[in-house]
């Protein structure tokens, strides 16, 4: 991609992906996805349930536009009814830094939608009220850019769905090689249904799977601009027609 420059680093960045971060399981053996060779998920140990599916407790958001409903946190604009910016459903009860974050989401509402994951995130008041910046596990109707890591009012894009990706101080970032084909993992994204999502983070290490298989990777050793921990929320974007974000089963196991 144009935007992205090659970077050159060292062996000694990759050790920042233990296998406790990057299974080899998930990963695509050879690019080919056949969804019977998956590996069973584990059972969940250590997982904190942060949504309690009936109330918006330790969660802050505009009421205009974020509401629980059928156990899950729903976020909806209509054509007529738009925040002046994104505006985000804030977790406030911590701001972790090594974690593994998990959830279940459905977008729908038409082909403009989109939303994402925030973490690592701080606010940005100055802008307006529920406004974020920070790492995003992206999400869109189109499934173009669904599962890559991109950097909301930050760096911007930062690793494309099917990407190893790596950035040093002060430089763009890099591919350093793949974890799958884009298209392929782009048929592993249920549209207009429920999919699971789940973002790791270790370090300097970021990890993205939808449906049990890593969408992208990245390190990030620009260390003028990452954040090593901070705030965890879901975005709403502004569309021209109108949208609707259900996030439901949040969790999260810190490190």
């Amino acid at each position: 991609m144009s935007f992205l420059n090659e970077t050159v680093i060292n062996r000694r960045n990759l050790l920042a992906l233990a296998p406790a971060v990057l299974l080899p399981a998930a990963l695509p053996a050879q690019h080919k996805l056949d969804p019977a060779t998956l590996v069973p998920p584990l059972p969940e140990t250590g997982f904190q349930t942060i949504f309690d599916g009936k109330t918006l407790t330790g969660w802050d958001a505009d009421p205009d536009f974020w509401r629980v409903e059928n156990g899950a946190i729903v976020g909806e604009t209509s054509r007529t009814h738009q925040p002046q910016q994104n505006t985000f459903c804030i977790w406030r009860a911590s701001q972790p830094a090594n974690f593994d974050f998990r959830a279940q989401y459905r977008l729908t509402g038409g082909s403009a939608g989109n939303s994402g994951f925030q973490y690592r995130s701080i606010e940005r008041p100055d802008v307006a009220k529920f406004v974020m910046e920070g790492y995003q596990a992206d999400i869109d109707a189109q499934q173009m850019f669904t599962g890559q890591l991109y950097e909301e009012r930050g760096r911007g894009f930062l690793a494309l769905r099917g990407m190893l990706a790596y950035a040093s101080d002060g430089k763009k970032a890099g591919t350093l090689g793949t974890v799958g084909d884009s298209d392929q993992l782009k048929s592993l994204i249920k549209n207009e249904d429920w999919n699971d999502v789940q973002v790791i983070a270790r370090g300097n290490s970021l990890v993205h799977l939808w449906n049990g298989h890593v969408m992208c990777v990245f390190l990030d050793d620009d260390t003028p601009h990452r954040r090593d921990s901070g705030l965890i929320g879901i975005q709403l974007h502004v569309t021209p027609t109108g949208m609707k974000i259900e996030t439901r089963n949040i969790r999260i196991k810190t490190f």
